[in-house]
C-alpha cells in the first residue's frame, strides 16, 4: 500500500504566504518553508521542480490577497481613484512584506502593474470610466498622475514617512484628483 502524502501544495502555499507576510520573500527558502510546514524539503521538491515555481504560485496567492483586500475595502467617496488609492495605501500599511513582493520588485511573473492593480474585477477601468462620466477629458492620463501620487504614498508608508490618518489621506487624494483634473 502506498504511503499517504500528508504535505500538500495547499499546505506549502499557506505556510509560504504566512512566511512572506511575516518575514518577506527573502526568508521563504526551502529549509525555512520545510520547518514552517513541519516537513523535510523532500515534499517541497516533490510538488515543485524548484523554488521559482513555488514563488510563481505564491505571487498569485499574494495578488489574490490584494484583490480581496481591495474588493472588501469600503468606498468612502464617488470621486474616482480616491477609494482605490486608500485601499492600495492601506494594503501597504497592513501587509508591507506582501506589498513589497507584489509592487516593489522587478519580477511580476508575467503581469503588468496595470493588470495587477486593475485585477479581475476591473478596478482601474471602473475608475477611469467614472472619471470620464464626470467630465474628465483624458481619464487615462489622470489615472497615471493619481497613481504616481498613490504609489508614492504607499511606498512612503513602508519607510515610516507616511503617517496620515484616514481622513487626511482622503482629503489629500481628493485634492490631488482636483489638481490633476
Amino acid at each position: 500500500m502506498a504511503r499517504k502524502e500528508t504535505v500538500t501544495k495547499a499546505i506549502l502555499l499557506d505556510a509560504a504566504f504566512a512566511m512572506l507576510n511575516e518575514e518577506g520573500i527573502d526568508q521563504v527558502t526551502a529549509r525555512k518553508l520545510a520547518a514552517k510546514a513541519n516537513c523535510s524539503t523532500q515534499p517541497i521538491f516533490r510538488i515543485y521542480n524548484n523554488m521559482e515555481e513555488l514563488y510563481t504560485e505564491l505571487f498569485d496567492v499574494a495578488l489574490n490577497s490584494f484583490e480581496q483586500f481591495v474588493s472588501e475595502f469600503p468606498r468612502s467617496t464617488v470621486i474616482p481613484f480616491v477609494s482605490l488609492g486608500q485601499a492600495y495605501i492601506g494594503f501597504a500599511q497592513k501587509f508591507p512584506n506582501v506589498f513589497r513582493f507584489l509592487f516593489l520588485t522587478n519580477e511580476r511573473y508575467g503581469k503588468s502593474l496595470y493588470d495587477m492593480i486593475n485585477g479581475k474585477e476591473g478596478y482601474v477601468t471602473r475608475e477611469i470610466q467614472a472619471a470620464t462620466s464626470q467630465g474628465t477629458s483624458n481619464a487615462g492620463e489622470l489615472f497615471m498622475k493619481m497613481w504616481m501620487f498613490i504609489h508614492g504614498a504607499a511606498s512612503m508608508s513602508l519607510t515610516g514617512d507616511y503617517d496620515l490618518a484616514d481622513e487626511e489621506t482622503v482629503s489629500m487624494l481628493k485634492d490631488a484628483y482636483q489638481a490633476f483634473k
